[in-house]
């Protein structure tokens, strides 16, 4: 079993759609959808935006599905210069931006009693990954790199600049770390799979309406490849 977690109802609402043998199942506040897509067992679910809905979702979808693998998918802005709107993110690792126990000597982005700064996807994912889009979006580039995520949309110049000196974050967004801490603490490999809607600066929620639909077609097309080679 598969799991797949999205932030907003447009992300998930593609795929599940496209589900065979679909059960919809209800638990506390979570619709879980779970079926087969591309020949792969999976289970569906909209987490909601920001850290504290996808750390809770992802957790219950652990509990109830037991999943072997989770998937995070949706959209991102670009925090390195390289990457450009469309391009996909693959996470090398995931952290937390606005988490700051620094007068205790942690390091930024540190959550106590975590073993590591962030928290690493499975390296046969991001390989899969690469090869996925090189072949479905030919016109668009693959970066594995560092997904920072915090309880902001990103729309600074100021921001995107601190994002980058401070962590060298290639993208940022609301869940994907929060998803990969709670992936990590129960032993589940993850991988944060995010095409790019704005660029994260001063003009990016008018980018962000303009590319947002492109990108979570993009999303839905490379998933339904990505499935069938895990």
């Amino acid at each position: 079993m598969i799991g797949i977690i999205g932030a907003m109802e447009e992300e998930v609402a593609h795929l599940v759609k496209l589900c065979e043998e679909r059960e919809e199942i209800v638990q506390g506040p979570y619709r879980f959808y779970k079926g087969r897509l591309s020949g792969k067992d999976v289970v569906l679910v909209r987490a909601g935006v920001g850290k504290c809905n996808a750390a809770a979702c992802t957790q219950a979808l652990i509990d109830r599905f037991q999943p072997s693998y989770i998937f995070n998918t949706g959209i991102a802005g670009a925090i390195s210069p390289e990457v450009h709107i469309l391009d996909l993110v693959i996470s090398r690792d995931a952290l937390q931006y606005d988490v700051d126990v620094t007068r205790f000597d942690y390091p930024l982005g540190k959550v106590p009693g975590d073993e590591k700064l962030g928290y690493d996807a499975d390296p046969r994912l991001l390989e899969i990954a690469v090869e996925v889009n090189q072949e479905i979006n030919p016109e668009h580039n693959s970066y594995i790199g560092r997904v920072v995520t915090g309880d902001r949309f990103v729309s600074s110049h100021e921001t995107k600049e601190y994002l980058k000196k401070t962590f060298d974050a290639t993208c940022c967004e609301m869940e994907g770390a929060a998803i990969a801490q709670i992936a990590t603490k129960n032993g589940i490999p993850f991988v944060i799979l995010r095409f790019i809607s704005d660029e994260a600066n001063d003009e990016a929620s008018m980018v962000y309406e303009e590319f947002e639909a492109k990108a979570i077609e993009k999303t839905v097309d490379f998933m339904l490849e990505f499935l069938r080679r895990v």
